[in-house]
């Protein structure tokens, strides 16, 4: 069979130019007689991947010189611990809990000091983002961590919080690199590459200066110091290296299609057409607050669990992959990140459309 329409939310949809690129350059790269996968971290041939994807990286999201740029392991997972054991000086820092991963993040924070739930939006199963200007935040904090785009429940902040001189942490994984973002807004802005970079197992983050310190929490290991990355340029031990290097050709194809401006306006269309086909259904319903509503992941259902399986079921002879909703909300997910093309969505409201008739 040929490629389906892979709505999945991660591990997710990958440009095929850059598959194909990566499947051509899978046993020779660029004359080295080996693959990316093969070749030494300290050798030339990955110096240049490397380097030359943080520079494209750099210039997609304009990022200041002011910033360093990590590429890691562990998943955002780890980030949740590396952030508190890095950041937490004075031992506080406030949390806006919007979604499961923001949540988990909470919880981890609390481990390493006096983490403290500033504003939450569980009351109505996060359907929606806290009203950032409502917040107090403790001016004592060391950071203020948001999640900007909750990919379960199809959340993002339509403004950003304004922290003061207190850094804003953001994990902007599901909307990595879908529109431009002003890093400078930020003391760190991360995110596991797999829903809208590349293949599972780098973790990119943008960390400002100021807060690569030595003094971090003494338990802190090495390996999640920002020092020890920093001085090592993400060498430090053996990189995820085939993934850069993917996430490399990814730039690479972003900076084709126009750049971040380009894709925002791409990704706005494609949220449109699916949107709008709910906002009149008489059988579907989105579930994210309008105002809120994330343009890269969007969760919707019948309102009957019998109907939802069904029409999971009989997606797949339509071509549509990984539509499930998460256990969380139930339903289903469309994930319609920057590789998913305009005629996948408008496959998946053809198909929404011919199920309404024959359902309603």
């Amino acid at each position: 069979m040929g490629r389906v329409y892979n709505f999945s939310a991660g591990p997710a949809v990958l440009p095929e130019e850059v598959l194909r690129q990566a499947a051509a350059e899978m046993l020779d790269y660029d004359g080295t007689g080996m693959s990316v996968m093969e070749m030494s971290h300290r050798s030339k041939p990955f110096a240049g991947i490397i380097e030359t994807a943080e520079a494209d990286l750099r210039e997609l999201l304009q990022i200041p010189e002011n910033y360093q740029v990590l590429f890691l392991q562990g998943g955002a997972t780890q980030q949740f611990a590396a952030i508190p054991m890095n950041l937490m000086r004075n031992k506080v820092a406030d949390y806006i809990v919007s979604g499961s991963w923001s949540k988990k993040a909470f919880k981890e924070a609390k481990l390493y000091g006096d983490a403290r739930c500033v504003a939450s939006s569980e009351d109505e199963n996060f359907s929606y983002v806290p009203d950032v200007d409502a917040i107090e935040f403790s001016p004592d904090a060391d950071y203020v961590y948001i999640c900007q785009n909750e990919t379960i429940y199809g959340t993002r902040y339509p403004k950003l919080p304004d922290t003061g001189d207190v850094p804003l942490v953001t994990d902007v994984s599901s909307m990595f690199l879908s529109e431009p973002m002003d890093v400078s807004k930020f003391g760190i802005v991360y995110g596991g590459v797999q829903k809208n970079i590349g293949p599972a197992g780098v973790t990119i983050v943008i960390v400002r200066d100021d807060l690569v310190r030595e003094d971090v929490l003494p338990f802190t290991p090495s390996i999640m110091r920002y020092t020890t990355q920093v001085k090592a340029k993400s060498l430090s031990n053996t990189p995820p290296a085939y993934g850069i290097y993917v996430c490399g050709l990814v730039f690479k194809w972003l900076k084709e299609q126009g750049g971040l401006t380009a894709m925002k306006a791409k990704n706005e269309e494609k949220a449109a057409i699916l949107y709008d086909y709910l906002d009149q259904s008489a059988l579907f319903k989105a579930t994210a607050r309008k105002s809120d509503r994330s343009i890269m992941n969007v969760p919707f259902v019948t309102g009957s669990d019998e109907l939802d399986a069904l029409f999971v079921a009989e997606a797949k002879s339509h071509n549509i992959e990984s539509i499930k909703g998460h256990r969380s909300v139930g339903g289903m997910r469309a994930s319609i990140y920057n590789a998913m093309p305009k005629a996948g969505v408008e496959a998946l409201v053809a198909y929404m459309a011919e199920f309404e008739k024959a359902h309603a």
